[in-house]
């Protein structure tokens, strides 16, 4: 493989993205976790963003201390997307 080639662009990085898969990813594994505990996910979810109390979240499979690794409002923000990129 030729590197000179790979000399004529550059590559970009894009925190943002990286940062909203990273915050999909978790909610995921949370609703997954809540899920198999028997919770209703959305519920628990609204009752923690709604209160920031983490025992809304289920420490079963971790989920609770990695909700807690993102802020309330960047959780939101990024439901509230997703929210509005599914909208016909």
């Amino acid at each position: 493989m030729d590197n000179d080639n790979n000399k004529d662009y550059t590559v970009k990085f894009d925190i943002e993205q990286d940062k909203s898969q990273q915050i999909k990813d978790l909610v995921k594994e949370v609703y997954s976790a809540l899920t198999e505990k028997g919770y209703t996910p959305v519920n628990q979810l609204v009752g923690y963003i709604m209160s920031g109390d983490p025992t809304y979240i289920t420490s079963y499979k971790n989920a609770r201390n990695l909700i807690k690794k993102v802020e309330r409002d960047e959780l939101l923000e990024e439901l509230i997307k997703e929210y509005f990129n599914h909208l016909d």
